[in-house]
């Protein structure tokens, strides 16, 4: 059973590393001309934040995710890499 939990755990790890890596180079290939459908994405989540004011707490919430086409296609190399391993 730990094996099981040790192998989601670097999956989704796996994962995250390929979203992240993969919008990080289709933000910088959005300064080259021949590249720039690599930033080619969608943007969805709660835009505005949403403020909870309690008088003792204030609470702010935002969340927003940024998909781009090199995010997608590192989250497909980190699977393949993923499964290899």
């Amino acid at each position: 059973m730990a094996t099981r939990e040790k192998n989601m755990w670097i999956l989704l790890l796996f994962i995250c590393a390929g979203l992240v890596i993969g919008g990080l180079l289709g933000q910088i290939a959005s300064q080259v001309d021949w590249l720039n459908w690599l930033a080619y994405g969608q943007s969805f989540g709660i835009a505005e934040p949403f403020t909870i004011d309690l008088n003792v707490i204030k609470i702010t919430l935002g969340f927003i995710i940024n998909i781009n086409v090199a995010s997608i296609i590192g989250l497909a190399i980190s699977l393949f890499i993923y499964r290899k391993i």
